[in-house]
């Protein structure tokens, strides 16, 4: 098994390993049930590239959230991204300069949304080739002008040469996994081919994958916001992935192998079921977040009935201070007021309630107090 760094064995080579893995285990299993061969059993290889796409988008988990989080934050953006459309539609530069900083401002990454998109094209690149080089006698695969038994006796990356002759053994009523509907180059290497067999296994898996790539499409399109869904561009994306998309699906179909096919029904399968966790999770989280503001917000507000308190401004105090305040105000200024030595005369009560309103006077801040007249 030789590896090269400089070419896409860097994509064969774990993708191959994973299915291999996989292969190994439902061979183990289908291999226990009496009177089945399985390692050459068709499940056991349908199985193992069922499970390679689950495991493959597992792995990817974490991607897929950050691009549902980043669709639904564009979808939040565009009321903001119109404005500056509207206002620097003109200046391009001056556009995508303010684009950066308001994608900057919120922690908005376009790439985190076709990042876990772009990471399946390898995949099913090296899945296609993994598979097709099971069979070397068909053109354009591997090397040419290779005879059935010198096929058999070569490996195929983690695949032994053994587990090659198994995957050209196995078959479903004569339809090998590996065989697409319209094949003509290559059937002397299964050990039983039939075209109708292939075509009536390989339809009904046709047909449930484009099913799956549209209900998929549809459950997207229902969670966009009414202004993206607005957007002349989205809603012809909406309309390509409604109906372009699986249609494609359906009429490529009779050019993939089987196992291709497969492959993007599991996807499909695993999307639809990811997507409806997902985007739950996310709508429980906002939910919540909501209901977390609506408690500080009712923890802060004054208990009903009761008047706001208004803070007392700077300055009134000493503004409004008592007779206490204006002795500490003398004392600290250093001024006392000598006591009367003879007790004062007998005054009439008009006249004392006039001295003691006047004594009762604040004096002015800073200002020294009046002297009593004997």
């Amino acid at each position: 098994m030789s590896f090269n760094w400089f070419s896409l064995d860097i994509i064969y080579y774990p993708v191959s390993a994973i299915m291999w893995v996989w292969y190994k285990a439902f061979a183990f299993l289908i291999g226990l049930i009496p009177g089945v061969d399985g390692p050459s059993n068709f499940f056991a290889w349908a199985l193992s590239v069922m499970f390679l796409v689950f495991t493959l988008r597992a792995i990817l988990y974490k991607p897929f959230v950050r691009q549902i989080r980043t669709t639904r934050q564009m979808q939040e953006l565009q009321p903001q991204i119109k404005a500056l459309q509207k206002k620097y539609g003109k200046d391009r530069q001056r556009m995508a300069l303010e684009m950066q900083k308001l994608q900057r401002e919120h922690g908005f990454n376009p790439i985190l949304g076709c990042l876990p998109m772009l990471a399946q094209i390898p995949v099913f690149l090296g899945l296609y080739h993994v598979l097709m080089s099971f069979n070397r006698t068909q053109t354009g695969i591997g090397r040419l002008g290779l005879s059935v038994e010198e096929n058999r006796s070569l490996p195929n990356y983690f695949f032994s040469a053994t587990d090659v002759g198994h995957f050209l053994d196995a078959n479903l009523f004569g339809a090998p996994l590996g065989a697409t509907m319209i094949q003509q180059h290559g059937l002397d290497a299964f050990t039983e081919f039939n075209r109708l067999s292939v075509i009536v296994v390989g339809v009904p898996i046709m047909i449930m994958a484009g099913i799956a790539t549209y209900f998929n499409s549809r459950a997207s399109v229902a969670r966009q916001s009414p202004e993206a869904a607005a957007n002349p561009q989205t809603a012809m994306m909406n309309k390509l992935a409604l109906y372009v998309f699986p249609l494609g699906v359906v009429v490529g179909g009779p050019f993939l192998p089987l196992a291709i096919i497969l492959y993007w029904f599991a996807n499909n399968i695993w999307t639809f079921g990811q997507q409806h966790y997902v985007f739950g999770m996310i709508e429980k989280e906002e939910e919540q977040k909501k209901l977390e503001a609506i408690e500080r917000r009712a923890a802060n507000a004054p208990a009903p009935g009761a008047k706001p308190s208004r803070k007392k401004k700077a300055g009134t105090d000493s503004a409004v201070a008592g007779p206490s305040d204006g002795a500490a105000g003398a004392e600290s200024a250093g001024i006392d007021e000598a006591p009367s030595e003879t007790p004062p005369a007998a005054e009439s009560p008009t006249t004392s309630a006039a001295q003691g309103g006047a004594s009762n006077r604040t004096p002015r801040p800073g200002a020294r107090p009046k002297k009593r007249k004997r």
